[in-house]
């Protein structure tokens, strides 16, 4: 059984984008590939083979936003190789392994920290719409997007069981994207300069 944490260190992403080579290229290619699809259509199709769940949908909206995470290192760890403290670890005979661990992985962190609690939001906000449509949560499991589903129908004799709800997602995607946009003020390397 294969677990994400069990990938050696030298087959990650990470790696793969400090290195090079046409793993690195086909590895890119496959999130291409799949972020040409919508995030929502992506989900419920994995959803659809998967079977409607909650965890299942959980599941469908965590690999949907691994190409957005994988393609950000890539491009960080791109940008960040060719650097004079990079060079400067690499001269002095640093090897690779530790130059990733300790010169670049620090220095990608702050964007995918960043790009972390913005995902979040969306992932609330996509959890709530596949369990709208019947593919998350099944009842009698408390989810928003399936209070919403279950309680459309009465919008006109109680409305305050559509609009809490909505409140509910709306407050707390908001609340996550405030949090990602205060991370990246304070994780901004030129805020320090000012």
């Amino acid at each position: 059984m294969n677990n994400f944490f069990q990938i050696p260190f030298h087959e990650s992403v990470f790696f793969k984008g400090y290195y090079g080579g046409w793993i690195d290229q086909s590895l890119m290619g496959c999130m291409d590939i799949l972020l040409a699809f919508p995030s929502i259509l992506l989900a419920i199709a994995i959803v659809a083979i998967l079977g409607p769940s909650l965890p299942n949908a959980t599941l469908a909206i965590g690999i949907v936003g691994i190409p957005l995470f994988a393609r950000l290192t890539r491009g960080q760890v791109l940008a960040i190789k060719p650097l004079e403290y990079v060079e400067a670890a690499r001269a002095i005979g640093n090897p690779n392994w530790r130059i990733l661990l300790f010169h670049i992985l620090p220095n990608c962190s702050g964007i995918l920290i960043v790009q972390l609690a913005l995902g979040l939001g969306g992932a609330i906000l996509d959890l709530a719409g596949l369990s709208f449509l019947g593919l998350g949560a099944q009842p009698p499991a408390p989810e928003w997007g399936a209070m919403l589903s279950d309680t459309v129908r009465f919008l006109e004799k109680a409305p305050w069981t559509v609009i809490f709800p909505g409140l509910m997602i709306t407050f707390t995607v908001l609340g996550f994207n405030l949090l990602g946009d205060r991370f990246r003020d304070w994780l901004d390397p030129r805020r320090s300069l000012i």
